[in-house]
Order: structure tokens, then sequence, then C-alpha cells
């Protein structure tokens, strides 16, 4: 005697035929309770997918994300504030510092040509560009980015005229590396003496940078900030605009130590006029922003560069 597949209980037959069918419709209904069940886990688990991916807008979580990444687009290559463009351009004036004292030195040791003042003029260049970027990161750190390393400011002026400095001392220095070019014999007095202007010029820009601090910034500010504040205490108790101070010396230092007479004029020339107006120009804002303050302050603390008072 046949069973009937859709019999729902057991043949009064005396045979085990009953048992077995219920057993084989209790696994059929449980294969489809376990069949729905993982039907709904995976749409419950796609409709969290599909939440977490678009997450309303007026979501805590998804106004933090929005705001964290148009942040983050300063830091992506090509951008104000690009992390591949700083270590680039720290990778690479750490190159020029390690050749510019590395040939320095050998030039020295081992030759006595006057050629080493062209490793010399690029290791101090390399080492003022880095220590701009570097202190401003430290120090102002929100202010830091790119142009912090200040390779492209006053273009092309700026580069021209770093340009003719070393063409003025490679050809001076290679036909005519015995020529008195300073008065009375004073070479080697004056060499020296470029040298430690440009440490000290170095020094004592870099230095204000530091104790300057949020306060401190490249370009002429317009508005007072809420860091701004007048420092008028430490290196600027003895010099008023200290940074413009030391670039000045910096710069005529390096050209004395280079032996270069005419970069050494023009150099003084432009940028004494630079300088004298920019701090005339920066100091009606300064004026401004800080009252009888600052012209207290100016009336009692000089520029020490010349003719600038």
């Amino acid at each position: 005697m046949s069973e009937s597949p859709s019999s729902s209980a057991p043949l009064a037959t005396g045979r085990s035929d009953g048992p077995s069918v219920h057993h084989r419709q209790h696994s059929r209904g449980q294969t489809t309770h376990i069949n729905i069940t993982a039907a709904t886990a995976t749409a419950a688990a796609t409709h969290l997918s599909e939440a977490d991916l678009s997450l309303p807008t007026d979501s805590p979580t998804s106004a933090n994300s929005n705001h964290n990444l148009v942040n983050d687009r300063d830091y992506f290559p090509y951008q104000p504030k690009s992390l591949a463009g700083i270590a680039t351009r720290s990778f690479c004036l750490g190159i020029a510092v390690t050749i510019g004292v590395g040939a320095t030195g050998a030039t020295l040791l081992y030759t006595s040509s006057p050629l080493w003042r062209l490793p010399f003029f690029l290791a101090a260049l390399a080492t003022f560009h880095f220590l701009e970027f570097w202190t401003t990161a430290a120090y102002n750190t929100r202010a830091a980015d790119v142009k912090s390393f200040l390779l492209t400011a006053n273009w092309p002026g700026y580069a021209i005229a770093h340009g003719f400095a070393t063409l003025e001392c490679l050809l001076t220095n290679t036909f005519w590396p015995n020529r008195a070019w300073a008065p009375f014999g004073s070479g080697t007095l004056l060499c020296l003496l470029g040298l430690a202007l440009t440490v000290i010029g170095q020094v004592v820009r870099s230095v204000a940078m530091v104790q300057a601090g949020p306060s401190f910034n490249h370009l002429v500010q317009r508005q007072r900030s809420s860091a701004h504040v007048l420092v008028t205490s430490g290196i600027y108790g003895r010099f008023r605009h200290p940074s413009y101070f030391g670039f000045f010396w910096w710069a005529l230092g390096t050209q004395m130590a280079m032996g270069n007479v005419v970069s050494f004029v023009a150099y003084a020339a432009v940028l004494w006029k630079f300088f004298s107006s920019r701090i005339k120009h920066e100091e009606e804002f300064l004026v401004k922003f800080f009252g009888q303050e600052y012209v207290d302050y100016r009336r009692r603390v000089g520029t020490k560069i010349p003719f600038v008072p």
C-alpha cells in the first residue's frame, strides 16, 4: 500500500511508514523556516548597509564626515596644505643643504678654489627656505601651507636676483680668482663678516617668527584676527621688525661672503626700497589695530635697518 505525499497523519496499517512521513513533513517545515529566517537576515543586512551609506543630511555623523572631508581636501596633492607637496619640498631642500655643506667643506679642505662660495650660497638658501616653513608649522601651525616655504615669493624677481648673484660669483671666481675685490686688502675680513651676518640674520628672523607665534604672517594683514597681539618683549624689544632686519642682513651677508660687488649693491638698493615701503604700509594697519600702544612702541624701538627709523 502506497502512502500519499499529501497525507497529514500516519495510516493505521501497523507499518512504520506513518512516522517516516511525519518526519519528512517536519523537515520540510524546518527547511522552510530556515530559508525564511535567512532571507529576513539578508534583507535586514541590506537595509542596514543602505542606511549606513545614505545617512540623513541632518545626522551628526553625516555632518561630521562631510565637514572632515571638506577640511581634508586641503591636504590632498596640489592643494594649499598638500602633505605630498610639503614632503617633496622638504626632501629637496634637505638634499640641497647636504650637497651645499658637503661641497663647501670639500672645496675648502682639498682645494684652494674660491668657488666654495657657490655651494655655501646653496646651503644658505635651502636652510632659509626650510626654516621658513618649519618655524611656521611649529609655532603658527594653522597658517602653515606649501607657500610657507617662500620658494615662489615675489616671483620672478626673487629668482632673478639669486640667479644673477650665482652667475656673478661663478664668473668672477672662475676668470679672476685672485682679484682684489675689497679695498685695502680687506677681502678676507669682509668675507668673514658676511658669514657672520648670514648666521645672525637667519637666527634673528627665525627667533622673531618663534616669539611672535600666531601673530606672525608672511602677508601684510589688513584685518586684525583674534590671535593677533602686539609683541613688544624679547627680540621685539630690540628690533621693531626683527624678521625684516634678519632677512635684510642675511641677504647682504651672503653677497659679502660670495664677494659679489654688483649683487651686494643691487641687493642693498632693492631690499631697502622694498622694506622701507612695506614697513610704512604695514604700520598703517598696526596703528589702526593697536592705536597709541603701537605709536609708543614705534617711538621707543627702531628697525636697525639703515635709514628706516
